[in-house]
């Protein structure tokens, strides 16, 4: 990018950034998340770094902080209210312990004590005590003025009304709204057809900039405390917690004091994995220099405080760049658009592609190649473009149709009736075959050790292998001419082979490859057979025998699509072609009693104790079932460290959400 480019690009996102903070602060209506917003402002601030000739005093990076709201009263803070510098990774928050050092003359070896809080995702408050009686209560604003909302932070039962010190104490601290009080606010405000808020953050927000205290008396907001200016003589922050505390104030019992920045790397991956047990949200961990002189000596810059940073977990939702637009094609012949991105740091990872799901999901969003996107990724969900930013085209953006020919064998591209899917017509397309491989020795269906995409592609282009019977018929003297294969080699993967040939129905039928057949829907159907060994030869007589649209959880659609799959003679022949090779099927129960009959289960975030799929397992062996998707009929969404929107669903939805904890204690 030339220097022009970057000043266009760089007006842009300045233009795009002051519509997003004027929504925000000053109308209260926050058009992207917060994710979204840093993710904008991160790229203008490397931008301006490179040309810093080009930073203007109106930028977004030259601001303290937001804007105060014109509809309440003014006040110019005591103590300015200075930004606390985000970083994301480990490595920066070792840079902030290094810059500490050199700023205070100290070895670097040198250990130095932080105090290490949770951040709380909520709204910054400065609480004024005149003669011990709350006097004002002042949010942030731009860090120099703020407004006044004492009548709506008076309604707070944990901000005190009065404390003993007579003389004049400011208290900063956090105003939220937890998770529970959230799920309920929005409950009541969808059944009187009110506003519903999209976090708990922006509900605390929302609700303490009420004009009438009754609408946030009737809210569940609270608030903890972080920071004391008084008469008290303190020497560590330590000692302002807990000189908060015996003031009668509310104070968070999850801070923590750690000897040298290394511990943080600790502390930061118990609250990542841990963090969706507490009772409000967090987005990471705020690290102070405990030595309260030190903080002084350190001081600030222009813009933040040089003795603590924030240290944030992951963004789930990024902006990027799509750079192109490819075309990947299934096992079942779809053909899935998918975006080729500028590479950018999503949940803990890079993430430099997303899919588009099909044509009529880029014309709902109008994705351009060259636009401006967000990008989200929840949990184990694949990277998903959610949103277009059109005010940040230059014009030289191009659309994208699908092509009307297979990109990987040429053949025709077909529509099916009552499916937004286009298909590649051509069965024998390399690309289909090679997709359906790599799905049927997957870990949900054959799971055969050893036999990766690199090895499939090996046996496929060596003609080794032209369906996946064939793979039962490998002998080793076939892989000894293959690269990468010696005689253990080659000896240990027809071993892995002949141990998966014995395999369960459910997992049978999922490894067949039907379309819309998942593992849910695999397992529903090999219900309706009677236990025993069954051969793969029998079983298109025996799904035509089925009435499959009265097995619940089997619709018309993926009914239609079993028995078109059954009728089908070259599957057929497939399925007398593994009888032949020596698999073997059974479909005896895995059913250890019926506790949980009946009741479908919803996992998001990670577990603790269990993997995903054992804790699927767990599920259907007590006799309940389990989604990937959160809907009215849900009964318990599972959730684990680091939840996703599956998490955001089940609170609008109003499903039962339970933890790690309670979850053990149900399937026990």
């Amino acid at each position: 990018m030339n220097k022009q480019e970057a000043k266009n690009r760089i007006d842009k996102l300045k233009k795009q950034l002051h519509e997003i903070d004027y929504a925000y602060y000053v109308l209260d209506k926050p058009v992207v998340s917060d994710a979204v917003r840093d993710s904008l402002k991160d790229e203008l601030e490397k931008l301006e770094g490179q040309h810093p000739e080009l930073v203007t005093p109106d930028s977004p990076t030259q601001r303290i902080g937001g804007k105060a709201l014109g509809k309440f009263q003014k006040y110019k803070h005591r103590i300015p209210k200075y930004s606390i510098d985000d970083v994301f990774s480990f490595e920066e928050v070792v840079e902030f312990d290094r810059r500490v050092k050199r700023f205070l003359n100290l070895a670097e070896a040198a250990d130095i004590e932080y105090i290490c809080e949770l951040k709380i995702d909520g709204l910054n408050m400065s609480y004024l005590y005149k003669n011990g009686i709350l006097d004002k209560a002042v949010t942030r604003g731009d860090g120099l003025i703020g407004e006044v909302v004492t009548h709506t932070v008076k309604t707070i039962r944990s901000v005190p009304l009065s404390i003993k010190e007579k003389r004049l104490v400011e208290v900063g601290g956090e105003v939220f709204m937890p998770k529970a009080g959230f799920t309920k606010m929005n409950q009541e405000q969808r059944k009187k057809g009110g506003q519903i808020f999209a976090n708990p953050r922006n509900a605390a927000a929302g609700t303490v900039r009420q004009l009438d205290p009754k609408v946030a008396a009737g809210r569940d907001l609270d608030s903890y405390m972080y920071s004391y200016d008084g008469p008290a003589k303190l020497k560590t922050h330590e000692e302002v917690l807990k000189t908060l505390k015996k003031l009668g104030f509310k104070v968070t019992s999850n801070w923590k004091k750690i000897n040298g920045i290394r511990e943080v790397e600790k502390v930061f991956g118990y609250w990542a994995k841990h963090r969706s047990a507490l009772p409000f949200e967090i987005d990471g961990l705020v690290i102070k220099v405990n030595n309260l002189e030190w903080q002084e000596r350190l001081g600030r810059t222009a813009k933040h405080i040089r003795w603590a940073v924030a240290y944030k977990f992951a963004a789930e939702q990024a902006t990027t760049v799509v750079e192109a637009i490819g075309v990947q094609v299934g096992r079942t012949g779809a053909l899935t658009p998918v975006a080729h991105l500028r590479p950018v740091n999503l949940a803990g990872s890079t993430i430099r592609r997303a899919t588009l799901h099909n044509q009529d999901e880029i014309d709902r969003l109008d994705v351009r190649v060259g636009d401006t996107v967000v990008v989200e990724k929840a949990g184990d969900i694949i990277p998903n473009i959610i949103a277009v930013l059109p005010k940040l085209r230059t014009g030289r953006e191009k659309k994208f149709r699908l092509p009307n020919q297979c990109p990987i064998c040429g053949s025709p591209v077909e529509q099916k009736p009552g499916e937004v899917a286009y298909y590649c017509a051509n069965d024998q397309c390399f690309a289909k075959q090679q997709e359906q491989f790599y799905h049927f020795v997957s870990r949900g269906a054959f799971n055969i050790d050893g036999l990766g995409p690199q090895i499939l592609d090996q046996l496929q282009k060596a003609d080794l292998i032209e369906d996946v019977a064939d793979i039962f018929k490998l002998k080793e003297e076939d892989l000894l001419p293959l690269e990468r294969f010696a005689e253990k080699s080659a000896r240990n993967l027809i071993q892995s082979v002949a141990a998966s040939k014995t395999i369960s129905l459910a997992k049978f039928i999922f490894a067949l490859g039907i379309r819309h057949v998942g593992e849910e829907t695999a397992a529903l159907l090999a219900g309706q057979f009677v236990s025993g060994k069954l051969k793969a030869g029998e079983l298109p007589q025996k799904v035509k025998r089925l009435d499959l649209e009265l097995v619940e959880g089997i619709g018309p659609k993926v009914a239609q699509s079993i028995i078109a799959w059954f009728d089908n003679s070259k599957n057929i022949d497939l399925l007398k072609k593994f009888d032949e090779v020596g698999v073997a099927i059974t479909n005896q129960s895995a059913l250890v009693s019926n506790k949980l009959a009946g009741k479908k289960f919803v996992l998001t975030g990670e577990l603790e104790k269990y993997t995903r799929q054992e804790a699927k397992d767990k599920i259907k062996k007590l006799g309940g079932s389990v989604s990937s998707s959160v809907s009215k009929l849900t009964d318990y969404l599972v959730a684990g460290a680091k939840p996703g929107s599956k998490y955001d669903q089940a609170q609008k939805l109003g499903v039962t959400i339970i933890e790690e904890k309670e979850f053990l204690r149900i399937i026990k």
